[in-house]
Formats: structure tokens, sequence, C-alpha cells
């Protein structure tokens, strides 16, 4: 358990240090004012933020998941991998449910770790040193939200984290699972590891695309009052003035970004997570002396290295 715990975290931090920058891109264009868009697109953002802010623009906000990943690969490790044992058989609808539990109690971490995150990630924005800068870094940021609007404050948007991740990480789940045991993956097949990147991508991509609308609004709820002017009162009223605003084509706003994280972050997740777990299991398995056939060591392997940053 503790292996599995410890090949999660570095797995995760891996996968953060990919992605992070598609993550920064994917905000910006959530939340831009229409009426004046800084962007014309994904590639134009990337463009932008690293000639107006330097490479170092994209990452802006890292310090947040990477404070919460611990947390949460704890949460979704541990909540997924004893949903699986109470629930008994291993079926395609029980690997949704146990994904959706994990994914539902772990926005207790990831709502305000993602506030934070949103918060830095729009703070300067187009300027490549802040003449004032409102936060010095995401713990003083929480802090900041924290002593002017309370415990409410710091989980701004958790309503909508828990529509985004409870289905998300079921989707998430069910797909790696589906396409784990399509493709065939065994310990002795020499494609077995380019296999579960190619998993663990596909299932990245399955799982927000199932509910990233839902993320669009969290964002714009979380990054709502930054310059000083709270929009919207509510969810709803978030949805309506979005569509009146944009149209429906507002639901998509940074798709492309995302699509374009999620199969290297999973991928990147998957690996390390893989490798590690192979390494450090060599010593262990060296050493018994009656071990179990290798069909049988795959499948705690499968379930157990799920990435948690989607």
């Amino acid at each position: 358990m503790a292996l599995d715990f410890a090949a999660g975290c570095i797995g995760g931090a891996a996968g953060v240090l990919v992605g992070h920058p598609f993550d920064t891109v994917k905000v910006r264009l959530q939340v831009q004012n229409v009426d004046k868009p800084l962007y014309r697109g994904t590639f134009h953002c990337f463009q932008s933020i690293i000639r107006q802010e330097s490479v170092l623009g994209l990452y802006k906000g890292i310090g947040s998941p990477m404070m919460g990943l611990t947390f949460i690969n704890a949460i979704v490790f541990g909540v997924q991998g004893n949903a699986m044992r109470k629930l008994g058989s291993d079926t395609p609808l029980n690997q949704f449910l146990a994904g959706a539990s994990a994914g539902a109690i772990q926005c207790v971490i990831c709502c305000p770790m993602e506030l934070a995150k949103t918060r830095m990630q729009l703070q300067g924005t187009g300027e490549k040193k802040s003449k004032r800068k409102m936060y010095k870094n995401s713990l003083d940021c929480l802090v900041r939200i924290y002593n002017r609007e309370g415990i409410r404050g710091i989980n701004r948007g958790m309503v909508t984290t828990l529509l985004r991740e409870t289905p998300g990480f079921g989707v998430y789940f069910l797909a790696y699972d589906t396409l784990t045991r399509s493709l065939g993956c065994e310990p002795e097949d020499p494609y077995m590891i380019p296999k579960l990147l190619f998993a663990g991508g596909m299932s990245g991509i399955a799982s927000w695309i199932s509910t990233y609308p839902v993320d669009v609004i969290k964002s714009r709820l979380q990054a709502d009052g930054v310059g000083g002017v709270n929009q919207y009162s509510g969810i709803m009223d978030c949805v309506r003035q979005s569509l009146k605003k944009e149209g429906w084509r507002v639901f998509s706003r940074g798709l492309t970004s995302t699509l374009l994280r999620a199969f290297p972050v999973n991928a990147t997740t998957f690996a390390t997570v893989t490798l590690f777990l192979m390494y450090m299991r060599q010593g262990e398995e060296c050493s018994i002396q009656d071990s179990e056939p290798q069909s049988v060591q795959l499948q705690p392997l499968q379930t157990q290295t799920q990435p948690t940053s989607m």
C-alpha cells in the first residue's frame, strides 16, 4: 500500500510538470472577456504568454497542484481500492462506481487547490513582471481568500467540482479498465508499457470530454471576483450569462489545450508509476521462493496505478 502511494505521488508530480502549461492556457481561454479577448485560440495563447510573461508564465500556480498531490493521491488510491474490495466483483459498473466515489471524496482537497491555481494563473496576465502581486504563492492565496471570505470562500466552486470529478473519475477508471483488457496488457508482453501509456492517455481524454462543460463553469466561478467585482450569483446565473453572451461554443472554450494536455499527462503519469513499481518490486519478487505466476501480478498493477492528475 505504501509503495503504491509513493508511486502515485511521483507519477502525479511528473504529470503536473508536463501538463501544467496546457492547464494555464485552458484557464486563460475559459475566463477571458469575450468582448475584449486577449487570445485568438490555443496556440496564440501559448505564444502570447511566452512572449509577454516568459516560459515561467506557463507555470504560474503550479505550487497549488504540487502541494495537493500527496493528499489527492492518498484519497483516490485508498478510496478506489477499498471501494472495489467492498463491491466484490471486478465489473465495468463497479469500476465506474469505485472511480466515482474516489472522485467525489477527493474534492475536499481538489476544490481549494484548483481555486488557488486558477487565481495564481490569472495573476499578472500579459505582464512579464507583475508590478503588483496580490498573492505571493498558492498558500498565501488561500490564506487571503480565507481571511476575506472564510470557509465558504476557499470552497468556491465545490458543487461544480463535485459535478465534474464524480462522473469524470468514474469514466476514467471505466475507460482505463476497458482499454487495458481490450489491448491485452500482460507482463510478458514487450509492448505492455506502450499499451498502458495509450490506455492511460485515452482514458484521460474520455474523462475530460465527458465533463468539460462543467469545468468551464467551475473555472468561471472560481475566477469570479478577481478584479474586485463578482459577475455571477451562482451556477445557473453563470450558465445563463455565458450562454447569452457567447452561445453554446462557450462550453468548449479551451478544450483543445485540455485534450492536448490530457494525453501526455496521463501517459507520463502511467509510465512513471509503472516503472517505479516494477523497479521496486523486483527486489521483493527475488526474495520470495514460491512466487505466484506473473499473470496474477498484473491485476493489482492495473487497478492501483491510476493517475489522479487528469
